[in-house]
């Protein structure tokens, strides 16, 4: 009898975020001074025009648990989404809800509440809006699979993702914005994974078939 933890080996896109992560997480233990380039500064953003920092934020940890555990989300919720969705889709996914969490985040540090200014000058980082977008996708699209909640209670996987959008919220509005989690980016990923999951996609006339080739004689000469 065998056992098997997880959904198996990464896929080409997984990997290549993991490596990505792991690989700023490196250089930044030697050059610190570039989490303010990388990382999301709204006022940055805003008044200096890093406009790049709504994507590169989500490649960026300071902290070794806190990339053990994004990219043990990205490997958990990632892999079977790639293998049912195929790379490119995949990938494209992942940098769609992670740069529209950064983007909330921005967007929110400029509304004209003390909760919500106190972001403006604060460094977002970390993969978790993406992750949290992952998850949702997860859940959607694998809703009665079941994962372990705090590792001891096997729940479904669509209950798994309204009580972790939920924990997110309430942390959102109990903190008043006086907390070192970025609880708008996470729910910002799940709107965003929601959305854009959820938003009918276009379609578009197929080219109409060409005539099937005349069979020929073959001649020798």
């Amino acid at each position: 009898m065998s056992y098997s933890i997880g959904p198996g080996p990464l896929t080409p896109a997984v990997r290549a975020i993991i490596y990505i992560n792991v690989g700023v997480y490196a250089v930044l233990l030697i050059l610190s001074g570039f989490v303010t380039w990388l990382g999301l500064i709204p006022e940055l953003v805003v008044t200096r025009g890093f406009v790049w920092q709504v994507v590169t934020y989500q490649f960026v940890h300071t902290e070794v648990f806190h990339i053990l555990f994004n990219m043990l989300w990205v490997w958990m919720f990632g892999v079977d989404l790639e293998r049912r969705w195929g790379t490119v889709p995949f990938a494209k996914y992942y940098l769609i809800v992670g740069t529209t969490a950064g983007v909330a985040t921005v967007v929110v540090s400029l509304l004209p509440f003390a909760w919500a200014q106190s972001s403006y000058w604060a460094v977002t980082i970390g993969a978790s809006g993406a992750g949290y977008g992952l998850m949702l996708a997860w859940a959607i699209v694998f809703p009665h699979r079941s994962i372990y909640f705090f590792g001891i209670v096997p729940i479904p996987a669509r209950v798994f993702a309204l009580i972790t959008g939920a924990i997110s919220l309430s942390m959102a509005i109990s903190s008043g914005g006086n907390s070192n989690i970025a609880h708008v980016a996470h729910l910002a990923g799940l709107g965003a994974g929601w959305l854009y999951l959820k938003t009918p996609r276009p379609t578009f006339p197929s080219a109409p078939p060409r005539p099937p080739r005349p069979d020929y004689i073959r001649r020798v000469h």
